[in-house]
């Protein structure tokens, strides 16, 4: 039997469940270190990103999936839009030598486009009055 993908439109318990999801593989790839001594935090992104060549590319596949969830989910497309802005960027300009490791550390477009689904859920939330209590940013 086939299921119908969540859309934003009906079971908002089984989505936050899945941003909860998300939200987790988002910090990972991110946030999931922190650089002794400083507030600095960078995730797996940043370390397979330092692999010459292809560590980039192979972190883009996760980016994709977040990125796929949320569509699957019904955000708007300008919300995709944003997300896939997010992850382009980070994906071309991470692809560089030095500079794009930097990079990485700094835009965490994972957390970004989190932030970007979790901000169309509230929206969506407050729009059909079912605030919950779980709002908080990424």
């Amino acid at each position: 039997m086939l299921h119908a993908p969540p859309t934003l439109d009906h079971d908002i318990s089984r989505i936050e469940r899945e941003l909860a999801q998300l939200d987790r593989l988002a910090k990972a790839l991110d946030s999931r270190f922190r650089l002794p001594g400083t507030p600095i935090r960078f995730g797996l992104d940043t370390l397979v990103g330092l692999i010459p060549g292809i560590g980039d590319t192979l972190m883009a596949a996760p980016s994709a999936w977040i990125i796929w969830r949320a569509y699957r989910m019904g955000i708007r497309r300008r919300h995709l839009t944003r997300m896939l802005a997010n992850s382009g960027l980070d994906y071309v300009i991470g692809s560089i030598p030095v500079i794009g490791d930097i990079f990485d550390v700094g835009f965490k477009a994972n957390l970004r486009n989190i932030a970007i689904l979790r901000e169309e859920l509230v929206a969506h939330k407050l729009a059909n009055g079912r605030v919950g209590n779980n709002t908080s940013t990424a």
